[in-house]
């Protein structure tokens, strides 16, 4: 994450490129207490290598902004979701295994929540942050909605038809309890309004996997 950061801004500056977005994540937040997490909340406590990687690209981009004056917008991304997601993630994974028939490992008791978002609905924030891009911004964009690990294989369950084989394991260490994304910021600078719930996200979702035969 941070030699690919600085290969892409010293790219950027050396040939004039205009804005620059860096790609956050929720995971700065680490375990916060304080739910909605704000924009402004205190991230100095990543519980994970890769939350750790992702605040250290968020500062790099502030010193690379502060000295060479490039636009750049941070946007931390709430556990994307949809066509296309990368088969180790956890609602690709699920769909997968439930849909044939496999348990599916649960970290914990079903009880950590996160803030679905559908990639649609990222991607619309994406555009409408670039129409901003002029200074040093950070913004959440989630989907305002915590759902919790039990209410996502529900949901799963819904979606395939099918009834979950479960698979219980100890809580890892790395995993953060709940997220949950305050809009309040990028609802107002950005104008950005998620549209689409996680039942009719993953439906999506499901539709585009069994087309892949």
């Amino acid at each position: 994450n941070l030699n690919g950061t600085v290969n892409l801004l010293d790219a950027a500056v050396a040939n004039g490129v205009g804005k620059f977005l860096f790609a956050s994540s929720s995971s700065v937040y680490g375990n916060n207490p304080k739910t909605p997490f704000a924009e402004s909340d205190n991230v100095d406590h990543p519980i994970s290598p890769y939350a750790a990687t992702k605040k250290a690209g968020e500062l790099i981009c502030h010193s690379y902004h502060h000295l060479y004056k490039l636009p750049i917008t941070c946007l931390r991304f709430f556990t994307v979701f949809g066509p296309r997601q990368r088969p180790d993630l956890a609602i690709n994974k699920f769909l997968r295994m439930v849909g044939s028939g496999q348990a599916i490992p649960v970290f914990g008791d079903g009880s950590t929540s996160r803030d679905y978002t559908f990639v649609g609905d990222i991607v619309e924030g994406i555009r409408k942050s670039l129409a901003n891009c002029n200074s040093y911004h950070i913004y959440n964009l989630g989907g305002d909605s915590p759902v919790t690990l039990a209410q996502l294989i529900a949901t799963v369950e819904k979606v395939v038809g099918k009834e979950a084989i479960i698979d219980r394991q100890p809580m890892q260490p790395g995993d953060v309890n709940v997220t949950w994304a305050d809009l309040s910021k990028s609802r107002k600078e950005l104008d950005y309004a998620p549209q689409t719930s996680l039942e009719a996200g993953m439906a999506k979702q499901w539709e585009w996997f069994k087309q892949q035969g």
